[in-house]
C-alpha cells in the first residue's frame, strides 16, 4: 500500500509540476492577445466534402475565458456572400481555364458585383493560400470556392466608383484545430504556410493595382507557439518572426486578437496596421500549381508585378487581414 501511494504522489507532483511549468509560461506572455493551449472541439465536420483535406471549424477557449473559432469565423456556409468564379478549379463543378482570356470570356454581365452602379467595371485575379474572403468598399464581392485543397485561383468581376477601398480576410487552413498545424507526410504537427496574390485590372484591361507593401496586413490568430515569450507587440504591430520551428506539437499555444467588427469599411482606420511583407513565388511554393502558372502572364507581368503578401510571418500567422485604398 505504501508503494502505490509513494507512486501516486510522484504522478500527482510530477503533474503539479507540468501546471507549474503551463502557468510560467503562461505569464511570459505579455502582448494583447488572448492565449489558447491544446486542440479545439470540433464543430463543423467539414465545409467542403470534396476537397482533398478536411476542412473542419472548431471552438477553443482561451486563459481569459473568452472562445475563439478556429482557424477562423469564415463566411463559406452563408449565401449572401458570394462565391468568386474559377479562373482553375479542378473540381467537377469547377473550371481549369488554360488562360486568363479564357476565363474572361466565361464571364456575363450578372457575374459583375456592383457595388456603384455608375461605377467603372474591375477585374481582380487571385490566388491565395489558403482562402480569402474579398470586401470592396465593405460590399462582398468574392469568396474563395476552396477552402483548404486542391489549390484553385479565382476571378471576381466588381463595378465600383474610384476611390475604393478593397478588404480582404485571408486564412491558412489548419487540420489539427486550435493547434495551427497540418499533416505532411509522417509528421502529424507540420506548420503550414500562407500567401495572397492579386492584380485588379481596369475595363480597357490596364493593371489598376497589384498586392505589394502599400497594402496593409494584421495578423490576428498565430499558432503554434512553444514559447509565449518570443512573441513582440510594439506599435499595433504583432511580431512572430523571432518564433522559430518547423513544426508544433499537441500542447503549442494559439494567440489570439479580436477582429473589429467594421474593419472592412472604408472608414475603418488601418493607420496603425503594419504594411504587407512581401514573399517570393517559390517560397509560397506555386512553380508546380496550373493555378498559378496558367496565369504568369497576369500574376507576373513583366511591368507591373504582382508580389505574395502576408503578415510578417507567413507560417505562424494564421488569421490575417489585408486593406488597400486605391486612389
Amino acid at each position: 500500500m505504501k508503494k502505490i501511494f509513494c507512486v501516486v504522489a510522484t504522478l500527482l507532483a510530477a503533474a503539479a509540476c507540468v501546471h507549474g511549468q503551463s502557468a510560467e509560461r503562461l505569464r511570459s506572455y505579455t502582448g494583447t492577445g488572448s492565449v489558447t493551449r491544446t486542440k479545439a472541439t470540433t464543430t463543423v465536420g467539414n465545409l467542403f466534402d470534396k476537397g482533398i483535406r478536411i476542412a473542419a471549424l472548431g471552438i477553443i477557449k482561451s486563459s481569459d475565458n473568452k472562445t475563439w473559432t478556429v482557424p477562423g469565423s469564415v463566411a463559406f456556409s452563408n449565401p449572401s456572400f458570394p462565391f468568386a468564379l474559377d479562373l482553375y478549379n479542378e473540381y467537377v463543378d469547377g473550371h481549369t481555364y488554360k488562360t486568363n482570356l479564357e476565363a474572361e470570356g466565361a464571364l456575363s454581365e450578372s457575374d459583375v458585383i456592383k457595388v456603384d452602379l455608375d461605377g467603372t467595371v474591375f477585374t481582380a485575379y487571385i490566388f491565395a493560400d489558403n482562402y480569402f474572403e474579398m470586401y470592396i468598399n465593405g460590399v462582398p464581392v468574392g469568396k474563395d470556392a476552396v477552402p483548404f485543397t486542391a489549390f484553385n485561383s479565382s476571378i471576381i468581376r466588381f463595378q465600383v466608383k474610384k476611390p475604393f477601398t478593397i478588404a480582404v480576410q485571408c486564412v491558412d487552413w489548419e487540420e489539427n484545430l486550435g493547434l495551427g498545424t497540418e499533416r505532411m507526410g509522417e509528421d502529424l504537427q507540420h506548420i503550414g504556410d500562407g500567401g495572397f496574390v492579386a492584380v485588379i485590372k481596369n475595363s480597357s484591361g490596364s493593371i489598376e493595382e497589384v498586392t505589394d507593401k502599400s497594402w496593409k496586413s494584421q495578423t490576428f490568430y498565430t499558432a503554434p507557439i512553444a514559447d509565449l515569450s518570443c512573441l513582440k507587440e510594439e506599435n499595433g504591430f504583432r511580431y512572430s518572426v523571432q518564433c522559430k520551428g518547423t513544426s508544433g506539437t499537441s500542447e503549442s499555444y494559439g494567440i489570439h486578437w479580436e477582429i473589429p467588427s467594421q474593419w472592412f469599411s472604408p472608414a475603418f482606420n488601418d493607420s496603425s496596421w503594419p504594411s504587407a511583407s512581401l514573399f517570393k513565388n517559390e517560397t509560397v511554393g506555386v512553380d508546380n500549381k496550373p493555378s498559378y502558372t496558367n496565369f504568369t502572364n497576369v500574376f507576373d507581368d513583366t511591368h507591373h508585378d504582382a508580389s505574395f503578401i502576408w503578415s510578417t510571418n507567413l507560417l505562424l500567422d494564421n488569421v490575417v487581414l489585408l486593406r488597400k485604398n486605391v486612389k
